[in-house]
C-alpha cells in the first residue's frame, strides 16, 4: 500500500554503536584529520626545540671560557717546574678541581647546570674526573611505603625513561680520543658525541702546557643542551595529553552525533527502497534539535509528500477509470441498440448518442492530459515574480466576444488596470487558474448574464495578500456543494444543461495550482452576502503578496 511506513531506529547497543563508528568512513576521516592536526603540533614542538643550533653554539663558547680558566688555574697550582722537564702533580690537580668545582646538589641528576671536567695525562691516562672526585653515586628516591606518585612525578618519570627523542639527523662530530689527540698537538678541539649514559654532550678539550710543553689535556663537557630539550618536552607532555584527550573526545562525539545518524538515515533510505514502503519514520533522530534532526524532518516530509502524491495519483487513476467507463458503457449500449434497431430514426438517435459520448471522451482525455501537464509544470518550474493585476487585466480583454459567441456571457474587469500586484509564482499555471474560473463562470451564466473579475490587496494577521474574484450571475452553488465543487470529476449541473458538456476537472486543477503557490481558493454564493436572493456564485483566489511589492 502507498501508506506503508518504514520505521528505522538507530543501531542498538554501545558495542554495536562503536563498531558502526569504526566502519563509518566519515568517522575515520574525522579521527584521522583531527589527530593529524595534533601530530603536526607535536612534531612542530619537537622540531623547534631540536633545531635550536644557537643554544649549542652558546654552550660551546661558555665551555671554552670555563675551560680556559680551569686550565690556567691548573697550570699554576697543579704543575711543577721539574728538571729537566715540568710535570703534573696529580694529587694537587685533584685537590684543585675539588676546591674549584662545588659538590653537586643533592637530588640533582647528572649535574644539570654544572659541566663535567676531566684531565688526561700526555699519554692519555685519566688523572682526574669531576664526577668521581666526591665519590658520587647516582640515586633515585623511591616513594615512601603507602605513598602513591603524583601525576607530575609520573610524567617526570616517563620523561626520564624516554629522555632523548631525536628527530633530526645527527651523528657524533668527533670522538673523545680524537679530541684529546688534537689537544696534545696544541689545538683547542670541540665536538658533539654521546657519553656513557647515552646523553648527547658538547665538549671542549684544551691543552695543559707550561711554556711549550704539553703536559696533559683538560676536557670540559656538558649535557645541558640535551637536558634543556628534554625538560621542555616533558613540560609539554601534560598539554599534549590534554589535547589528545580533547581531540579524541571531540572526534568521538562528532562520529557519534554526525556519522552515526547519517548512517541511520542511509539505512532508513535503503530499507524504504527495499521494503516498498513510501513513508519514512525516524522518531529517534527527528527529536534532535540540530541540522541532523532538520535533515530527518526533511526526509520524512519528502517521503510523506511523495506518498501523498502517489495516493493522489492512485485516486486519480481510479476516478479516471470510473469516468471513462461511463461513456464507454453508453457507447457500447448505443451501438448494440443501433444494430438491433429497425427504424432509421432509432439508428440515427443511437448514433447521435455515440457521437455525444465520443465527444465527451475526447473532452475528458484532453482535460486529463492538461491536468497532468499542469501538475508536471507546477512541480518542475521555478517561481518568479508575476504581475497578477496585469495578467488578469489582459486575460479579460482576451475574452472579447467573437461573432459566433454572442450568446456567451461577456467578461468584464472591474476598475482600472492595477499596478504593483506582484506575487511569486509561475505565470502559465496561474493564467490557467483564472481561465478555468472564467470558463466555469461563463458556462453557468444565463443568457444576458455577465462575468465580473476584480482584484485587490488586503491585509490580515499574516501580512498582505492578493484577492482575486470571479463572479457570475448564474443559479449559484448548492450550500452543501461549496467544497465538493473542487473535487475531481464533479459535474453536477442545473436542469436544462446538456449532460457531459464538462469533465469536472477545471476547479480541481485550479485548487491544485493555487495550493502549490501557497494560496487558497474557495467559493461563495452571492445570496449569502446580504442580497436576499440567489444571484450567482463567486470564486475567490487568495495569494501572498511578494515581499518587494509589500515593501
Amino acid at each position: 500500500m502507498a501508506s506503508a511506513i518504514a520505521t528505522t531506529k538507530p543501531e542498538g547497543g554501545r558495542g554495536e554503536g562503536l563498531r558502526a563508528v569504526a566502519r563509518s568512513r566519515i568517522a575515520r576521516i574525522i579521527f584521522i584529520w583531527n589527530f593529524a592536526g595534533l601530530f603536526v603540533l607535536v612534531l612542530g614542538v619537537l622540531l623547534l626545540t631540536e633545531m635550536r643550533a644557537g643554544l649549542t653554539d652558546a654552550q660551546f663558547r661558555n665551555l671554552r671560557t670555563q675551560g680556559e680558566l680551569i686550565t690556567n688555574l691548573l697550570i699554576e697550582t697543579g704543575t711543577v717546574e721539574g728538571d729537566p722537564y715540568p710535570y703534573v702533580n696529580e694529587v694537587r690537580v685533584r685537590d684543585t678541581l675539588r676546591r674549584i668545582l662545588p659538590p653537586i646538589a643533592e637530588g640533582a641528576r647528572g649535574g644539570v647546570g654544572q659541566p663535567r671536567v676531566r684531565m688526561f695525562a700526555d699519554d692519555g691516562r685519566l688523572i682526574a674526573d669531576s664526577d668521581v672526585i666526591y665519590d658520587r653515586l647516582e640515586e633515585t628516591a623511591l616513594p615512601e611505603v603507602g605513598q602513591e606518585e603524583s601525576i607530575g612525578q609520573s610524567i617526570r618519570r616517563t620523561a626520564q625513561r624516554v629522555e632523548y627523542i631525536r628527530l633530526t639527523p645527527w651523528r657524533p662530530t668527533i670522538s673523545l680520543e680524537e679530541e684529546i689527540a688534537r689537544a696534545q698537538r696544541g689545538e683547542i678541539a670541540r665536538g658533539e658525541r654521546l657519553n656513557e649514559k647515552g646523553e648527547r654532550v658538547v665538549s671542549v678539550t684544551l691543552p695543559l702546557r707550561r711554556v711549550q710543553a704539553v703536559m696533559g689535556t683538560v676536557t670540559i663537557e656538558s649535557a645541558d643542551v640535551e637536558r634543556i630539550l628534554v625538560a621542555e618536552r616533558a613540560s609539554m607532555i601534560p598539554f599534549v595529553l590534554g589535547a589528545t584527550v580533547a581531540i579524541f573526545l571531540s572526534s568521538l562525539l562528532l562520529a557519534l552525533f554526525i556519522a552515526r545518524p547519517l548512517r541511520t538515515l542511509a539505512q532508513a533510505a535503503d530499507s524504504l527502497r527495499l521494503s516498498g514502503s513510501t513513508r519514512l519514520s525516524l522518531p529517534d533522530v527527528s527529536r534532535r534539535k540540530d541540522e541532523i534532526g532538520a535533515l530527518s524532518h526533511s526526509m520524512e516530509a519528502m517521503t510523506g509528500a511523495l506518498a501523498d502524491r502517489i495516493d493522489a495519483n492512485e485516486r486519480f487513476a481510479a476516478d479516471v477509470s470510473h469516468e471513462i467507463k461511463n461513456p464507454l458503457a453508453s457507447i457500447k449500449s448505443a451501438v448494440e441498440s443501433a444494430r438491433n434497431a429497425r427504424e432509421p430514426a432509432q439508428q440515427t438517435q443511437m448514433l447521435a448518442i455515440v457521437a455525444q459520448d465520443v465527444q465527451r471522451l475526447d473532452r475528458l482525455v484532453t482535460d486529463i492530459a492538461r491536468a497532468s501537464r499542469i501538475e508536471a509544470e507546477t512541480a518542475r518550474g521555478d517561481l518568479g515574480k508575476v504581475d497578477l493585476g496585469a495578467l488578469l487585466y489582459e486575460l479579460t480583454r482576451a475574452y472579447a466576444p467573437a461573432p459566433d459567441e454572442e450568446l456567451k456571457a461577456p467578461v468584464v474587469f472591474k476598475g482600472d488596470r492595477p499596478a504593483g500586484v506582484i506575487v511569486l509564482g509561475q505565470e502559465g499555471p496561474l493564467g490557467q487558474v483564472f481561465r478555468n474560473l472564467i470558463d466555469n463562470a461563463r458556462s453557468f451564466s444565463p443568457p444576458g448574464g455577465m462575468v465580473t473579475v476584480t482584484i485587490e490587496i488586503l491585509k490580515n494577521k499574516d501580512g498582505s495578500i492578493v484577492r482575486a474574484q470571479v463572479e457570475d450571475q448564474g443559479p449559484g452553488i448548492p450550500p452543501e456543494n461549496l467544497e465538493t465543487v473542487f473535487e475531481r470529476f464533479y459535474t453536477q449541473r442545473p436542469k436544462g444543461v446538456a449532460f457531459g458538456g464538462n469533465s469536472g476537472l477545471g476547479l480541481s486543477i485550479a485548487r491544485q495550482i493555487v495550493t502549490s503557490h501557497g494560496g487558497r481558493i474557495f467559493a461563495q454564493n452571492l445570496d449569502g452576502l446580504g442580497r436576499g436572493e440567489r444571484g450567482g456564485a463567486r470564486l475567490i483566489v487568495e495569494l501572498p503578496l511578494a515581499a518587494a511589492a509589500r515593501a
